[in-house]
């Protein structure tokens, strides 16, 4: 009878998509050659139908896992093992993923099959498949990868050389029908010993002998020595058969027929069927048949060949797998947030450093206008661990011009905006770490009575803790003093701080420097940048009390707040991107408003100028890049202060909350003006003696 084979059944699992996501985004991104990929498949299992004595023959799965992909980083033997489970058997292969659905379904599939099905007879013709059997195995996958929509668009091609004229075959025989017992768990004793010592791609084809009841299995590439005293009436060769079907063996034996009657020039060879229960130690639903053609016929060119895959309606053509509705959401807004920033690096930015971002820790003081649209911002960089600080309750007027609260948020005198804050924030995208606090940062000027400075050091360490355990601080406060003892900790801990403040149509964002910092300037030479309260020669004071209700309340251009928290959250990744970190210099504009890039001490940013300040017009559309240097006399980061504080820490921090001008003193302001004053009165007598002269 005619010889027919049971076609392959594709069996994708779905981690296989994810890895392949994984690779369009970050290796392939517009690159649509065709990429090497290896697929597996175990031999064919039958199931009992349960309350009937009969089995079920499974199809004959071809599958493709998590492993489908090399990995460059060890060697070929310890990749291919490791990327298939056990009591599996390898497939190489070739993937193919376009970038349009208008590409996939325009893709020259012909030529494609008719490369993958020359690759298989040059293996044969020149021998390279009797080195490697799983190159017999050969099969192509040709997809379109809808990351938006989580759609996988997929054609299978295994293919397979046509003989002619056909094999025909002798019935399949229950392999214990032919030998006893004893010799087939001989035969199993040795076939798994040849796996055991053989690399994995020789294992799903081997040679068996049988000498006295005795049994030995070889590769392919031993045949002449193997059977050398042997005629052809005794050699047996067996392969790892996918089919569970009694009078089909699977797809592989098509094309090592075609490996046999080329190589051997044979028209008759005996075929071991070989099936196992995996794990199970048991062979016996193996078959033995003989496969033979009319007579030999050489052959000079390559064979025609099948093996497209049908899809679910039986038909030629491709089929879709739709991950979305089994794919936790949480995790579907994962990888939309990857999705569109890794966009962004497949072209426009290469060097974006998109994980070093997302992994960045942010401390955001202050849960207010700025608060919110900073924090908004981060999530569209994929920023990961955000932070509130804020002791306010959410008022009424909060939620039209703050984006994380509702209505519903100020009822009954208002929720902390803090926890809130970060609560909306894992509405937003639940794959953020949001977390809220809810403490005052103590402010120069603003006392402190005896009976709650416990409570205040409390809340000056767990500042000082937050600030060890982040990496950036945003300082989104509403008064100048606010600012200070957290411009203090981050010049004092080298933390990268970032700036926001605003006017009514203007704004500042800025970068902190890191106070004096000698080593940068012995090893760079450039003056050290300052921070906000480097250009005051007066300390902060208390601007909180005795306001009138304007002052109360932040007043700005509705628009005001989005553009610098815009601005203060794209100045962070900039500088994130710096080799220098903190230490990056300043980027400035000429005379005639044209940027230049300030490269003297090293390099610029990856994503273009990183300036040191950023003053913004709103009544003129227009942004102004400034660059202030240290000031060794400044209030908050000058050596003095730092030092002050690291001795005598909450001594030293009392009596600057008692009284601002402390600081001045410690500065040696308070001596400088005094200087300054009497500089004066020295003009002024002078001016008087030349008037009575007159």
């Amino acid at each position: 009878m005619l010889l027919q084979f049971h076609p392959w059944a594709s069996a994708v699992e779905a981690p296989f998509w994810q890895v392949l996501t994984q690779r369009k985004m970050d290796v392939f991104q517009l690159d649509d050659t065709h990429k090497p990929i290896l697929g597996y498949y175990a031999t064919g299992q039958q199931v009992r139908v349960p309350g009937r004595d009969t089995s079920v023959a499974l199809p004959a799965r071809f599958c493709l896992g998590t492993g489908a992909f090399s990995d460059e980083s060890v060697s070929e033997h310890h990749n291919s093992t490791s990327r298939i489970p056990a009591f599996m058997f390898p497939a190489p292969g070739i993937v193919k993923n376009t970038n349009t659905i208008e590409d996939f379904k325009s893709i020259d599939k012909t030529a494609l099959f008719k490369m993958t099905v020359d690759q298989i007879w040059d293996d044969i013709t020149s021998g390279r498949s009797l080195q490697d059997p799983s190159t017999l195995n050969r099969f192509l996958l040709v997809t379109f990868a809808d990351l938006k929509k989580f759609k996988f668009f997929y054609w299978f091609a295994f293919p397979a050389l046509q003989a002619d004229p056909a094999w025909t075959a002798t019935a399949m025989e229950d392999i214990t029908s032919v030998w006893s017992s004893a010799q087939v768990d001989s035969l199993r004793q040795q076939i798994n010993q040849y796996r055991q010592t053989q690399p994995i791609s020789q294992s799903g084809f081997f040679l068996v002998k049988e000498t006295n009841d005795v049994f030995s299995v070889a590769r392919l590439q031993d045949w002449d020595e193997f059977y050398a005293e042997c005629d052809e009436s005794q050699v047996t060769v067996g392969f790892a058969d996918p089919s569970a079907l009694d009078s089909h063996p699977g797809w592989p034996l098509r094309n090592l027929l075609a490996l046999i009657h080329y190589q051997r020039k044979m028209t008759k060879v005996r075929i071991l069927c070989f099936r196992e229960i995996a794990g199970k130690q048991d062979m016996t639903a193996s078959k033995l048949f003989t496969a033979q053609v009319p007579s030999y016929v050489p052959v000079t060119a390559c064979p025609k060949a099948v093996g497209w895959e049908k899809n679910a309606q039986g038909k030629l053509g491709p089929r879709l797998a739709d991950l979305a509705p089994l794919m936790d959401p949480a995790r579907l807004a994962d990888t939309a947030v990857d999705l569109n920033l890794k966009l962004m690096r497949w072209r426009l930015l290469p060097d974006l450093q998109l994980e070093k971002v997302q992994e960045t820790r942010c401390l955001l003081l202050g849960a207010g206008t700025l608060g919110c649209y900073v924090a908004r911002s981060l999530l569209g960089w994929g920023v990961r661990n955000i932070t509130f600080v804020d002791n306010a309750k959410v008022s009424f007027s909060n939620p039209v011009r703050q984006p994380l609260f509702e209505f519903e948020d100020c009822l009954e005198g208002g929720k902390d905006k803090a926890s809130t804050a970060a609560a909306s924030l894992r509405k937003v995208y639940p794959g953020v770490n949001a977390v809220g606090h809810a403490f005052s940062i103590p402010m120069p000027g603003h006392p402190v009575s005896p009976q709650l400075h416990e409570s205040v050091q409390k809340d000056i360490a767990k500042l000082e803790e937050l600030f060890q355990s982040h990496d950036v601080i945003f300082l989104l406060m509403d008064s100048r003093e606010s600012r200070w003892l957290p411009t203090v900790l981050g010049a004092k801990m080298k933390k990268i701080v970032i700036n926001a403040a605003l006017g009514f149509d203007t704004f500042l964002v800025m970068r902190h420097g890191i106070g004096q910092d000698r080593e940068h300037q012995r090893s760079r030479g450039d003056p050290p940048l300052g921070c906000y309260f480097c250009n005051d020669v007066v300390a902060p004071t208390d601007s909180l009390s005795d306001r009138t209700l304007d002052q109360q309340c932040t007043v700005t251009r509705p628009g005001l707040s989005a553009i610098a928290s815009a601005s203060a959250v794209e100045l962070m990744v900039s500088l994130r991107h710096h080799p220098d970190g903190v230490r990056a210099p300043a980027d400035k504009e000429d005379s005639e408003g044209d940027r230049e890039e300030n490269t003297a001490g090293g390099q610029s940013s990856a994503l273009g100028l990183l300036p040191h300040q950023i003053r913004g017009f709103l009544s003129r559309f227009k942004n102004l890049l400034i660059s202030g240097q240290a000031y060794d006399r400044c209030t908050a980061c000058s050596d003095v202060v730092l030092e002050a504080y690291e001795k005598q820490r909450y001594e030293f921090l009392f009596k600057v909350f008692e009284d601002a001008k402390h600081l001045e003193d410690v500065t040696g302001l308070t001596k400088m003006k005094e200087e300054s004053e009497n500089l004066d009165m020295e003009w002024d007598d002078e001016d008087d003696e030349a008037m009575e002269d007159m």
